[in-house]
């Protein structure tokens, strides 16, 4: 008699993830492109929420350009 059960192949398992950590991670992939959004397309040097700096509109100006936004 041989042993059928040694060469069987390996049963895979599906990933299952909680739904709770793919709800929070879905929310937190969410609000981070929320604030790139935000830092290249929206932020303007007088509507900055870091005063009236334009260091953050200089530093994405040519991207800001590049991806249609318009600044000027």
């Amino acid at each position: 008699m041989s042993n059928t059960s040694a060469i069987s192949s390996p049963i895979t398992q599906p990933l299952v993830t909680a739904k709770a950590a793919t709800i929070a991670l879905l929310a937190g992939v969410a609000l981070l492109a929320l604030l790139v959004y935000y830092f290249i397309g929206v932020d303007e040097g007088a509507m900055s929420v870091f005063g009236k700096s334009m260091v953050v509109h200089e530093f994405f100006h040519d991207g800001r350009h590049f991806l249609g936004f318009p600044c000027h």
